[in-house]
């Protein structure tokens, strides 16, 4: 057996492979995103059973085998069952584990996005907040941490300072905002995907972006903002995206 490895690290998902066994895929402080092999999971009696599930976050201890990495032992910090029992939440939470995905790789450092998912979890299971200002927050904020993040503070066109303008405009092909002289001069993508943006909108939108991630879900908006927020960014990240997500064709079905 090679030496064996820690990692700290959540189970983005989980497949099942021959009789027993599971493949899980980990999102990792250490190694970014892996696969793995839980030999004998599925079995009744397997210490593996209620650790190789989505949502899971532990410490995984591997083995490098020939062509994967083989799970040795867990030890779980955080299991997140109750989720499961939250409708539509639990098809949020998968979501976000799929954006995750989508975007991890092998061998990059995912401390913020770990940190990232796990205080959205635990927004998801707290009734004060709702459940789309939630994927609104983890969107941007996936967005900002994956080098993707719209300019929100100053025009992109003309990098003159927002702050205190009116008749802005957010622009998904221009990534980020116009104000309404740039928007006269902007392509024709520019203008077309343009969209007026409130004050109001406008801070969250830069709140979100850059506060403190501890802060992340410590507000919330009216229902009007919260529209108009969904109108932003579901476009911008479906822009910067080239995937369905199954979860988010299931939960646009259930909405």
């Amino acid at each position: 057996m090679s030496d064996l490895i820690t990692v700290q690290g959540i189970v983005l998902s989980a497949q099942p492979v021959g009789e027993y066994d599971k493949r899980i895929v980990l999102l990792t402080r250490e190694r970014g995103k892996i696969s793995a092999f839980a030999k004998g999971a599925r079995r009744q009696n397997s210490p593996f059973m209620a650790a190789v599930n989505p949502f899971v976050f532990g410490n995984f201890t591997l083995y490098e085998g020939r062509s994967s990495y083989n799970l040795n032992q867990v030890t779980v910090t955080h299991h997140f069952v109750e989720l499961a029992a939250r409708q539509p939440g639990v098809y949020y939470g998968y979501y976000f584990l799929e954006l995750a995905d989508y975007f991890g790789r092998e061998g990059t450092d995912e401390k913020n996005m770990m940190n990232l998912l796990y205080l959205t979890v635990k927004a998801l299971l707290n009734p004060g907040i709702d459940d789309r200002l939630v994927r609104c927050i983890f969107e941007l904020r996936t967005m900002t941490e994956q080098g993707l993040m719209p300019e929100l503070f100053r025009c992109v066109n003309c990098g003159e300072e927002i702050a205190g303008k009116e008749n802005l405009f957010f622009s998904q092909e221009a990534h980020g905002i116009l104000d309404g002289d740039c928007l006269k001069k902007a392509s024709p993508g520019e203008a077309r995907t343009a969209r007026r943006i409130s004050q109001v909108a406008l801070y969250t939108m830069q709140y979100i972006v850059s506060s403190p991630m501890t802060k992340l879900y410590s507000f919330t908006v009216t229902d009007e903002v919260l529209w108009e927020l969904e109108r932003h960014i579901q476009p911008y990240v479906a822009g910067n995206t080239d995937k369905k997500f199954k979860s988010l064709q299931i939960l646009e079905v259930m909405m």
